[in-house]
């Protein structure tokens, strides 16, 4: 009922990865300067917006992070509900999160490619997308695969300069096969935020773009059993 392990593992999350990069270009780049799964990054833009400084969006920040803490609850009941009765709870986790971001989608629909002045509609599909990383967040929690938040790449950054040869620390490891691992969540943050950007600016209307993010998780979703049952098989 556990979700794979190894290589298989790492490609699923790679995969959840690219589509956090491509969910927060959409959601800074075509939703006011706001992000929906790095919230790291929403603590600060709403200091800042208290404060009065850049501009910032205090609205659209506060509904994101609001929005990401009530998916974390409500992941980590359902998640582990599941669990409890032995059910596939990772898949289900990731459908969950494909149906938020479709919705997401679905409420933009008629907004326009900038998704315009309706403070409510955009909102909404903040709400939406946040909960739906917040629902991701917990998920990839409960995973625990290493250096593979799907969400942030700060720490396994970090940790593959550190444990590279340029750094040369075994305590973070130098000397084992964690280098390509790393090296696979940092870029497929980067390659789902340039995908993002590079379709915003193509002038894909953001729905649209969200709808491709649903598909691709939910068809990582529908992969993940046939990978867990072919691993049992082996062992």
């Amino acid at each position: 009922m556990e979700p794979p392990s190894g290589p298989p593992l790492t490609v699923v999350m790679v995969c959840l990865t690219v589509a956090t990069g491509v969910l927060d270009a959409v959601s800074f780049l075509a939703l006011g300067h706001v992000f929906t799964a790095t919230q790291t990054g929403n603590l600060l833009f709403l200091g800042f917006g208290i404060a009065g400084q850049g501009g910032l969006p205090v609205v659209l920040t506060a509904v994101s992070l609001g929005s990401f803490t009530l998916g974390a609850v409500l992941g980590a009941r359902m998640e582990s509900t599941l669990a409890d009765h032995r059910q596939r709870w990772f898949p289900a986790a990731l459908l969950a999160e494909a149906g938020l971001v479709a919705a997401a989608a679905v409420t933009g629909w008629e907004a326009g490619p900038a998704w315009g002045p309706a403070l409510v509609r955009r909102c909404t599909v903040i709400g939406l997308m946040a909960v739906a990383m917040g629902v991701r967040n917990v998920t990839a929690i409960r995973v625990g695969a290493p250096d593979l938040t799907t969400t942030v790449a700060t720490r396994a950054l970090t940790a593959l300069v550190s444990g590279s040869p340029l750094g040369g620390d075994r305590r973070l490891g130098y000397g084992t096969h964690a280098v390509p691992r790393r090296l696979a969540s940092v870029a497929s943050m980067f390659l789902g935020a340039l995908l993002g950007a590079w379709l915003i600016g193509l002038g894909t209307r953001p729905h649209l773009v969200l709808l491709l993010v649903a598909v691709l998780v939910a068809a990582t979703a529908l992969l993940v059993p046939g990978l867990t049952h072919r691993q049992n098989n082996r062992d």
